[in-house]
């Protein structure tokens, strides 16, 4: 599953991250769009939108902790894996991504950057953690990525906030191996 990842996001690094049906049908019409960040959907409609975007011979990574009527607790990826064709999760919560992982799922530990706290947490916790790739949002601030890309072996991900193509650039040249946005315009870059 993580070769399969990179070699997607290398053919194209832009991720599109979905949080309606409208930027769901909208981004299994692109051809470019190898990956999909499936932020939205209850336990009812999971398993239609995961469908429709294999369907689109994309994959879909479900962010668990945005999906309505599922706990925060690991039997919520147990769900995720056994219900739908979901390739991974997202998930702000370390006990989730070590469950992803039991469950062979592709793995992305988000964070969010609003102090030096928050970068002490990814230096710590990758280690014990160790998803297949983190995200860290918002992904406009090139020092810190390259910061976090120097201090980190678990390739990065750069999301939130980028809607220009500079913004796409400045977080690849930093290091990060992708971008992730709900922006549809970035995702035709």
């Amino acid at each position: 599953m993580d070769q399969k990842f990179y070699d997607m996001v290398e053919s194209n690094p832009v991720i599109a991250a979905v949080k309606d049906m409208d930027g769901l049908d909208k981004c299994c019409q692109l051809e470019d769009v190898k990956v999909v960040f499936i932020l939205f959907g209850d336990i009812c409609s999971i398993p239609d939108i995961v469908r429709k975007v294999k369907e689109a011979g994309q994959m879909a990574v479900v962010h668990v902790d945005l999906i309505n009527g599922l706990s925060s607790k690991e039997i919520a990826v147990d769900f995720i894996k056994n219900n739908t064709m979901a390739d991974g999760i997202i998930t702000t919560k370390p006990a989730l991504i070590k469950r992803g992982k039991e469950l062979s799922l592709f793995t992305v530990l988000r964070y969010f950057l609003i102090d030096s706290m928050a970068l002490e947490n990814i230096r710590h916790q990758q280690h014990s953690v160790k998803p297949d790739v983190i995200e860290v949002l918002p992904g406009v601030m090139p020092d810190v990525i390259k910061r976090i890309c120097q201090s980190s072996r678990i390739p990065i991900i750069a999301g939130g906030l980028i809607t220009e193509k500079k913004s796409v650039l400045a977080a690849l040249s930093a290091g990060a191996i992708s971008v992730s946005s709900t922006n549809q315009e970035v995702w035709r870059m």
